[in-house]
């Protein structure tokens, strides 16, 4: 059965996806031969994007943080575009993402958990105040508030622990789902990796360029780029 068929016969499929849903967006992934880890800095990206490393260096953690993690010019892609009409449809109960770019909202995305934050929501530590993105992509050095406090972008960076309901809301979504695709991620990256280990529904399909531990387990595995297989689609 081919990705059409099963889509056609399943009313509550949940997409979850990683990095490689983006990069035909223009945005690179993390892993991959040309991702951002792969990338050469003094300090690994990794470690700058710690908590550890945001507290004790703020300023170099900006600068980082302006030049590769705020592509604010990025636009949907098919897969984007198509998950979000299937939404419409009534046939796709939530995205779950990795992803923090903010794009399946763009695309019109209403349930999407995003398991590691949004370089959309900044935040004051002392007193709570949004900023949007382009509030820090437009300044320069550490961004203050209006009080004096310390802005932080409401994203999960290593060391810190993903946010209790929007883990709850995914993991409920995969258990009820009856179709789960998975797609652009190399299923790597703990916890939200083992969320998929949850999924207990009839049909589960991978869509990614290289292996993961998950192609065993799946009725179809896809190694195509995501946006090819979604604008292939009739939803």
């Amino acid at each position: 059965m081919n990705l059409q068929e099963l889509i056609e016969k399943s009313n509550r499929i949940v997409f979850f996806g990683g990095a490689g849903v983006s990069t035909e967006s223009g945005i690179p992934d993390f892993r991959s031969e040309d991702g951002l880890y792969r990338t050469k800095y003094s300090v690994p990206p990794e470690e700058i994007l710690s908590s550890g490393y945001f507290y004790r260096h703020t300023e170099e953690f900006y600068k980082f943080y302006r030049d590769k993690m705020l592509p604010l010019d990025a636009q949907p892609n098919a897969a984007h575009r198509k998950l979000a009409e299937l939404e419409k449809r009534g046939k796709l109960s939530a995205v779950v993402t990795q992803n923090i770019d903010g794009l399946h909202q763009a695309a019109g995305s209403k349930k999407v958990y995003e398991l590691h934050g949004s370089i959309h929501r900044n935040y004051c530590l002392r007193c709570g105040k949004f900023y949007p993105a382009r509030y820090i992509a437009e300044g320069e050095g550490v961004p203050h508030c209006e009080c004096g406090g310390l802005i932080k972008p409401d994203v999960v960076l290593y060391g810190e622990q993903l946010d209790g309901g929007t883990v709850a809301g995914a993991i409920d979504a995969i258990e009820r789902a009856d179709l789960l695709i998975v797609a652009g991620t190399s299923l790597t990256v703990y916890p939200a990796a083992g969320f998929v280990d949850l999924f207990r529904g009839e049909h589960l399909v991978l869509i990614n360029r290289s292996e993961t531990p998950l192609d065993g387990r799946c009725e179809l595995v896809i190694r195509e780029n995501i946006g090819e297989v979604f604008s292939k689609l009739n939803v």
